[in-house]
């Protein structure tokens, strides 16, 4: 079913369950006239002719018996200056599930129908109320959690992201109307858009664009949380380390080594910053098959994560945990990745381990000091290598180490600190616009790959014609982003996400 209808459409607009006030909320051509047949004011009658819009009013909703329902507040909204863009109407009763399900079935008795999720939304994007990147904002607005996410949503809904594409498409427009006026001269041989502006033009705008699309990643980031990588050896305790960091049993805990065979994951606000702790396979070596692809995930998300936790069990030997270190470090690029190694489980009485905890990590750092061969990396004295023969780096500023006792959560508040310690660099300005949504992602890309095309044919002289066709599909890529270009099937999918009452 198409949400392109001119029905007038209600649903609860609050959340579900019970609460001290709710909205329900109509909207659509017919939206004054179904309330006011079932509103009964206090003081004079109202009627279309005689209602004040955007003023509050109190009265009762009634039943087909006229019987009062509810108390309520009432205000009507109306055409343009709505939500939707249409007439509107919102009811504040009280909040029992009983009283909100009820006013919505006499209104739907009345003659409106149930709203489907993100219709509002809809309404409000094909009345130009919005455009399509601000109709998406409203979800993120709604779903954020920390204060990094409500100030991106914030920002592109108030239209920041839209006026950063309106100023690309804006210069893409004014050249290809120009090269399409060469094309209706061309027997005139006569060239409108000159070659060095429109080269000058092409590369600031793949700049900007690639500058959208660089901060899809931060954005992303942002949106889904931070990843750490929870790795090590089977049985070190990464899922007691997961449990202890969320505060619930949120991985299974078993002494059988290789419990854990795929990754979990689970997210955590750690001081207003969004963390997705993820839960991996214990790394070692195994006959087991499907075991074998629980390691292999692991080493993928050591690769992607933002923190990696690496894991070392104190009630091993200190050749195995050293192992176990440098295994992990030969996977972690230092340079671009935070990394942890946590000792764990002090709490036992670990064989042979008299030495207190800067002694072991002094052995460390001088056991992983082999380790540090890689990617080109060379060691240039006791704790310092060099990338390419260039800049110099501290091991013991690149990696930070922790004693904690996960089973017992000792130190655990300790170890959040430092993983929040390190999210702090993933800050939004006020008027930052980064990409958080996936389809603005690959739009931008594939406007990118057009453009990139325009250069070269600019480059190597292709005729006005196939370069104004490059152009085009720029901006046609840029014009899915905001709607400008867009089908039903896609506005049914992407609208069909919203809950239903927006």
């Amino acid at each position: 079913m198409s949400y392109l209808t001119k029905e007038t459409i209600c649903a609860i607009a609050t959340a579900s369950g019970t609460a001290a006030m709710a909205i329900v909320r109509m909207s659509g051509e017919d939206s004054l006239k179904i309330a006011l047949s079932k509103f009964v004011g206090k003081g004079k009658k109202l009627t279309s002719e005689n209602i004040v819009p955007n003023r509050m009013y109190y009265g009762e909703i009634v039943n087909s018996d006229d019987k009062v329902v509810d108390d309520v507040m009432f205000t009507y909204f109306r055409a343009p200056h709505s939500y939707t863009g249409e007439d509107s109407v919102e009811i504040v009763c009280h909040g029992s599930p009983y009283i909100q399900n009820k006013i919505l079935e006499i209104m739907i008795k009345s003659g409106a129908r149930l709203a489907k999720g993100g219709e509002y939304s809809m309404r409000a994007f094909i009345n130009n109320k919005m455009d399509l990147t601000q109709a998406e904002a409203v979800a993120d607005l709604i779903s954020s959690q920390t204060e990094a996410e409500h100030r991106i949503a914030m920002n592109q809904l108030k239209g920041g992201f839209s006026k950063e594409l309106q100023i690309l498409r804006s210069k893409l427009l004014d050249l290809t109307s120009l090269m399409e006026l060469e094309l209706d001269f061309s027997e005139e041989d006569v060239e409108f858009a000159d070659r060095k502006k429109l080269n000058a033009i092409v590369d600031e705008s793949a700049h900007h664009i690639n500058k959208l699309t660089d901060s899809f990643k931060l954005g992303n980031t942002i949106k889904k949380g931070i990843p750490v990588a929870i790795v090590g050896d089977t049985n070190a305790g990464k899922s007691t380390l997961l449990n202890a960091l969320v505060g619930e049993e949120r991985a299974i805990v078993s002494d059988i080594a290789g419990t854990t065979r795929d990754t979990i994951e689970e997210t955590m606000n750690i001081n207003g910053k969004m963390f997705r702790f993820i839960d991996t396979a214990g790394i070692r070596e195994t006959d087991d098959t499907i075991e074998k692809i629980g390691i292999e995930r692991a080493f993928k998300k050591i690769s992607e994560a933002d923190i990696i936790l690496g894991l070392l069990d104190l009630n091993q030997s200190n050749d195995k945990y050293f192992a176990s270190a440098r295994q992990i470090i030969s996977n972690v690029d230092l340079l671009k990745q935070k990394l942890i190694l946590i000792f764990n489980k002090v709490d036992l009485n670990m064989s042979g381990m008299w030495m207190d905890s800067e002694e072991i990590i002094d052995m460390l750092r001088s056991s992983i000091e082999r380790s540090i061969e890689k990617s080109g990396a060379y060691m240039i004295d006791e704790y310092k290598y060099s990338i390419s023969g260039t800049d110099c780096y501290d091991i013991r500023n690149l990696i930070k180490y922790k004693f904690i006792s996960a089973k017992n959560e000792r130190d655990i508040e300790s170890l959040k600190n430092e993983i929040e310690y390190y999210g702090r660099n993933l800050n939004v300005g006020e008027n930052e616009v980064l990409v958080t949504n996936l389809r603005h992602y690959e739009a931008l890309v594939k406007a990118g790959d057009a453009l990139c095309k325009v250069k070269e044919g600019l480059e190597s002289g292709l005729s006005t014609e196939f370069v104004a066709q490059d152009l085009k599909s720029v901006l046609y890529h840029l014009g899915e982003i905001t709607g400008e270009i867009s089908n039903t099937e896609v506005l049914n999918n992407l609208f069909g996400r919203f809950c239903i009452g927006k």
